[in-house]
């Protein structure tokens, strides 16, 4: 595991934590972060965002990249929470289960892993998204050996603040070190960090290699149940975090 507690000069131990907002089947990179820390926070107390990836991905299809989309009640909630984002309907599980078959049953491991997908989907009757997210993603985790602790941002005691509000979570679940998305340079008060004892490092997501694609051309940014049924049990050497 990377994420195993390495002793500092004998004077205690370091814990890297992430926070991030839960996604649907997310791409490989998200599973990186995962598995680069000791506890990854689901950050679902924040403004679900519209065509986002909170409630839908990519995969490959014959006719070329294809969005699998989880009916969620938006209309008038402008402002709801991840965590308060119900899910319309009760078929969107069997129509992306068979629309997952049509699109990956020539993938080379498809066979090797359909009878697990399956439960995933047809046993996903939650009715919010954030539990149907935290189901695929507990489930992803073990076929790609990642041991990695995920909480939930609610079993916090939230701050006011952006940065304020990541040191705090940080604080609270005895992180030595924050690992950030690249995309938050934009915001992070880095020096506020610094303030508090904590490094910080963010993720690269550069210099993936290229693995054997169903319909080209190749596309990286798709969700890793790609990656999975096309190089099974090898999936982990085409990511970043594992050796």
């Amino acid at each position: 595991m990377s994420g195993d507690f390495v002793p500092i000069d004998g004077a205690g131990v370091t814990k890297k934590v992430a926070i991030i907002q839960s996604n649907y089947i997310p791409w490989k990179g998200y599973f990186d972060a995962i598995n680069k820390v000791d506890e990854f926070i689901l950050f679902d107390d924040v403004q679900f965002t519209r065509r986002d990836w909170r409630n839908r991905n990519i995969i490959k299809s014959p006719q070329g990249p294809l969005w699998l989309t989880i009916p969620v009640s938006v209309k008038g909630k402008y402002h709801q929470k991840i965590k308060d984002t119900l899910i319309t309907g009760t078929d969107w599980s069997q129509k992306h289960w068979q629309t997952i078959k049509q699109c990956y049953a020539r993938a080379p491991y498809f066979k090797d892993y359909h009878d697990v997908f399956e439960e995933l989907y047809l046993g996903a009757n939650e009715t919010s998204l954030s539990p149907v997210n935290h189901r695929f993603l507990e489930a992803i985790c073990q076929l790609l050996g990642i041991q990695s602790r995920i909480t939930w941002s609610m079993d916090y005691a939230l701050a006011d603040g952006k940065t304020e509000r990541l040191i705090s979570l940080c604080q609270q679940a005895g992180a030595t070190e924050y690992v950030s998305g690249p995309a938050a340079r934009v915001y992070i008060q880095e020096e506020l960090f610094a303030e508090a004892g904590i490094a910080l490092s963010y993720m690269e997501y550069s210099g993936y290699p290229e693995y054997s694609q169903l319909y080209p051309p190749f596309e990286h940014a798709v969700s890793v149940i790609d990656l999975i049924f096309n190089t099974g049990k090898a999936a982990t050497s085409y990511m970043l975090s594992f050796p």
